[in-house]
């Protein structure tokens, strides 16, 4: 799956195939980012957590789990509940479903507003050279 990677092409690649959450007890800095720019949750559990969550697995056909965001809490269906954290912006942002892109659009009508005063201060800028 390439969770190893540094490109993007690796959390869309997990994305495209149904997943919103992974979890691992680490996860490469360049990839733990661009999961997040994708909207992909990367969870750190301890590595005796995840080996736990495994060995369920195995064990109970049809196994299932939640990821709690808003709680920041991952819990399995007997109950057992692993507490992780995320940085609050980045919880933000996916609680809300924003992009990089999102969050800039969200100022458009500022972005807009100092375009126009920038042209009217500096007309010049307007000014385009035709090939």
């Amino acid at each position: 799956m390439g969770c190893g990677s540094s490109r993007e092409h690796a959390p869309w690649a997990l994305d495209q195939y149904g997943f919103r959450a992974i979890i691992a007890p680490s996860f490469a800095d360049i990839f733990y980012n661009n999961c997040f720019k994708n909207g992909l949750l990367p969870v750190v559990l301890t590595e005796q957590q995840v080996d736990k969550l495994f060995n369920e697995t195995y064990a109970f056909v049809g196994f299932k789990l939640t990821i709690d965001l808003e709680a920041q809490v991952v819990r399995t269906g007997a109950g057992t509940e692993y507490k992780f954290d995320v940085p609050g912006f980045r919880k933000y942002c996916l609680l809300n479903g924003f992009d990089d892109i999102d969050l800039t659009l969200r100022h458009a009508d500022k972005i807009r507003q100092y375009e126009a005063e920038r042209l009217a201060k500096q007309p010049w800028l307007n000014n385009r050279l035709v090939g």
